[in-house]
């Protein structure tokens, strides 16, 4: 990679391009942001809070204007940015208030005179952050790190240089001094790793294991957010119709390109027919088109190689037995547009049935009983999170517990909340964001023992 390329994709055309640095600038870098680091850490969490609640007041404000360039770079729906932008503003408000307790010093009863924990920073974080989300992505990783005492280097993906640097310029002036972008080439990843503390990732599972293996080399504490491929299960006693809403809203929304979509529908006998029906109707509803066209619901792809990619596993699928509901077929024209596709009968002969797909593309599994929708669920490398629609909430929470992801959802598709952790197992990573769980990634617990 020798440059940061924002290309639009409505129309396929590049607008703006930035050169990639190698590791020769981070020296300067590294040791800025850890002078900043130790004046920063100094400060008790309330002012820490103020001061980020400065930046949450100056993102807000410029809200529009951040939407818009996400919008541009990223081809997501004018609204879902804004969404986006609103969810960072509320993220920041949410630590403002919650991290000064969580962070205060703990006593624990020994034999000691006095004893207890501080959670104390780790020192400068390095956070390798993927295009879908590229304000909230950043800003998950970096508010509870900073507010914990670090001080966050972030390199950007290649394909969101302008919204990145629009973000970094209202932090800085909002007067925050311990949050930097480095524009670094895949090159220079290593380096940057060896000359931080610890490591943040978001992005793909292939990409994931390549940082997870340079943070081991250089034994870095390190979080990885990775791929998922969510089931979503629908059971015989399942409201369909509302299914169907949730399993459509979840698989569609961001184009298809979010991790923690549901991908994979489950339905077992009972209810298989009228869920298609039902989904497929929301399916038909959908309206592609410009993302900043208020009708509009069915965005464009980020990029032409993500395309390409996800109409060759579609391919793949029809090719081993799935049967096409829906679209499959490259659209002609300018921009990055697929149409909202859907799969019956997949198998694991389809790559889709194994491989994350990341696109407006679901598949339908079908399950012989409910006990063969938890192994469907289950028989898949990821496991960030689930669905399962069912009138007995109850054995919906007791199914819950067989299926190996990090959250399950209740009669609601999956999402990301605030006062809750959000991370997976298996090939979907492991640590935790958000919550006081997120909080704790990047500190050190340090034990405090006096005689």
């Amino acid at each position: 990679m020798n440059a940061f390329t924002s290309c639009n994709p409505a129309s396929g055309e590049v607008v703006f391009t930035r050169p990639a640095l190698d590791a020769d600038c981070l020296p300067p870098i590294l040791a800025s942001l850890r002078q900043a680091q130790h004046r920063w850490s100094r400060l008790d969490t309330a002012a820490r809070a103020e001061r980020l609640l400065l930046v949450a007041d100056a993102l807000a404000a410029q809200r529009h204007a951040l939407a818009e360039l996400v919008s541009l770079e990223v081809g997501k729906l004018l609204r879902e940015c804004l969404a986006e932008i609103d969810k960072s503003v509320q993220l920041i408000r949410y630590y403002a208030e919650l991290a000064p307790r969580l962070l205060a010093p703990q006593a624990i009863a020994t034999g000691a005179s006095k004893s207890g924990v501080a959670f104390e920073p780790l020192g400068l974080v390095l956070a390798i952050m993927p295009w879908n989300y590229p304000v909230w992505q950043v800003l998950r990783f970096a508010v509870p790190a900073l507010m914990a005492g670090n001080a966050c280097l972030v390199k950007p993906a290649p394909s969101v240089p302008q919204c990145t640097a629009l973000l970094l310029d209202i932090v800085r002036d909002a007067g925050l001094e311990v949050l930097e972008v480095a524009w670094l080439n895949h090159d220079a990843v290593d380096d940057a790793i060896r000359g931080v503390d610890a490591v943040a990732f978001t992005g793909s599972t292939g990409t994931g294991r390549q940082i997870a293996a340079m943070a081991g080399r250089h034994l870095k504490k390190s979080v990885l957010e990775l791929g998922g491929s969510n089931p979503f299960i629908v059971l015989a006693d399942a409201d369909v119709e509302a299914a169907a809403v949730e399993a459509a809203h979840s698989r569609f929304r961001d184009a298809g390109q979010s991790c923690n979509a549901a991908k994979r529908m489950i339905v077992v006998p009972q209810v298989a027919d009228a869920f298609i029906d039902a989904f497929m109707a929301q399916v038909q509803a959908l309206v592609p088109g410009h993302p900043a066209d208020a009708v509009t619901t069915l965005a464009p792809l980020t990029r032409a190689d993500l395309r390409e990619a996800l109409h060759a596993q579609v391919l793949d699928a029809v090719h081993n037995g799935a049967r096409l509901l829906s679209g499959g077929v490259m659209p002609h024209g300018v921009g990055f547009y697929y149409p909202a596709t859907v799969l019956d009968q997949v198998t694991p002969a389809c790559r889709v049935y194994h491989e994350e797909v990341f696109g407006p593309v679901a598949s339908i599994l079908h399950a012989r009983d409910e006990a063969d929708a938890i192994r469907l669920a289950n028989d898949t490398p990821f496991g960030l999170g689930a669905t399962i629609f069912s009138a007995d909430t109850e054995r919906a929470w007791q199914l819950g517990r067989d299926i190996e992801a990090g959250a399950v959802f209740i009669n609601r598709y999956t999402s990301s909340d605030l006062r809750l952790p959000f991370g997976g197992v298996k090939a979907s990573g492991y640590g935790r964001e958000l919550s006081e769980f997120g909080l704790y990634e990047f500190v050190n617990v340090k034990t405090y023992w006096q005689k």
